[in-house]
């Protein structure tokens, strides 16, 4: 971008900016022009001499001493996720519960209290409902989508608002600029789990939250071949948490998995496309069918949150949910016969995935699931779906 005049810059438009920003980088003599960033695979840095040891000790979380705290292979990857989010500082971890864990713990002591979207993540609400409950760390879980509940819910001690938006399985949004000023004027931090947009199309910081975590092992990575997760945000509080929770607690990314991701990477800003543009797709296909009640996609025009998806992320990736009536064993049935979509959890590869959940405790309250859309084609994957179907003579409340 440099190298360019004013009247070019203002042309380019911004996912434009995203594909140099991940496909781009200075050849750096250290690495003697390598295309790719070398695998830095060595636990220790040698040091000429004691004062240069030192000096080094000044600063953990900027020298490299010991892999546990700082590799030029994660370092690189770091520097690139927060160039891409718009932060001042990255530190990624073996896996996105690492990053998030970390991240909590970074923001309360004994005897606070946290506010918490009460649809985050599974393993999320367990480490902030159960596990921290044994250190006299509340959690209160409120409905996200009105700011009157966050409101509610502060006590004297609440010193964090954790925020997923949008979650992950009925795909619903908080307000990041009104969470993010009432967090603050009560004193309390904001921290986001941005995976299901991705620094490609929402960065929460530039809205007033204090932190965003990823799981890389999602659409960043890109690939299912590795795991992990970051944490973006100020120089301050990403080098508290280096200091502290990520050396202390040694849930440290390796090497090669930043080598993983940071190729992966490369390719993000091409992938969001065809995922938004063949999950766009799907989702329509889906709403039409007779026995689908109700589909949940941020990015449709009837999304009760359609203006806020809109006004706070600038597109939306290709993990949805809808709602069916159709017995929970059929719709195993029905996701057993697919051929495209593979039955498991996680999402962000080439592959698509379905999921199959009770919608309630009676048989007939139906069930939700859970697409993922891939990088097959939209076409073979509608057809896939309507074979499987017709094989099971799928109709409303059948």
């Amino acid at each position: 971008m440099s190298s360019l005049d004013n009247n070019q810059q203002r042309t380019t438009t911004p996912m434009e900016e995203r594909f140099t920003q991940v496909a781009h980088d200075p050849i750096d003599a250290r690495h003697h022009g390598a295309i790719h960033v070398p695998v830095y695979q060595n636990s220790l840095f040698a040091f000429e001499t004691y004062e240069a040891f030192e000096q080094a000790f000044q600063s953990l979380m900027h020298n490299h001493i010991y892999s546990r705290g700082n590799n030029p292979t994660v370092d690189y990857l770091e520097k690139k996720l927060a160039e891409l989010e718009g932060a001042e500082e990255a530190k990624c971890f073996a896996s996105g519960m690492g990053a998030i864990s970390a991240t909590i713990m970074s923001c309360v002591g004994a005897g606070d209290h946290i506010v918490c979207v009460d649809q985050a993540y599974g393993p999320t609400r367990e480490f902030l409902s159960v596990y921290l409950s044994r250190f006299g760390v509340e959690t209160t879980f409120v409905d996200g989508r009105f700011i009157e509940n966050w409101q509610e819910a502060i006590r004297p001690n609440t010193k964090l608002f954790y925020l997923e938006s949008p979650t992950t399985l009925f795909f619903e949004l908080q307000d990041l600029q009104q969470c993010a000023a009432l967090a603050k004027s009560i004193g309390a931090r904001t921290v986001i789990d941005g995976t299901w947009a991705t620094p490609i199309y929402q960065n929460p910081l530039a809205l007033g939250v204090d932190l965003v975590v990823h799981s890389v092992t999602k659409y960043i990575g890109g690939h299912s071949d590795c795991v992990g997760g970051v944490v973006l945000g100020s120089r301050e509080l990403v080098d508290r948490i280096g200091n502290n929770e990520y050396m202390l607690f040694g849930a440290i990314m390796t090497p090669q998995t930043a080598a993983l991701v940071a190729k992966g990477l490369r390719t993000l800003p091409l992938r969001m496309q065809r995922h938004e543009e063949s999950g766009m797709i799907i989702a329509e296909y889906v709403r039409s069918l007779p026995y689908v009640q109700q589909v949940n996609h941020p990015g449709m025009p009837h999304h009760p949150q359609r203006e806020l998806a809109a006004r706070q992320m600038s597109g939306s990736s290709s993990l949805f949910s809808f709602t069916t009536n159709v017995p929970l064993a059929k719709m195993k049935a029905w996701a057993d016969n697919l051929q495209y979509f593979k039955i498991g959890v996680s999402w962000g590869g080439f592959e698509s995935l379905v999921t199959v959940n009770a919608a309630g405790k009676q048989p007939e309250d139906g069930c939700i699931v859970r697409l993922y859309i891939g990088l097959e084609s939209p076409q073979d994957l509608i057809a896939d779906m309507n074979r499987a179907a017709r094989e099971l003579s799928l109709a409303a409340g059948s």
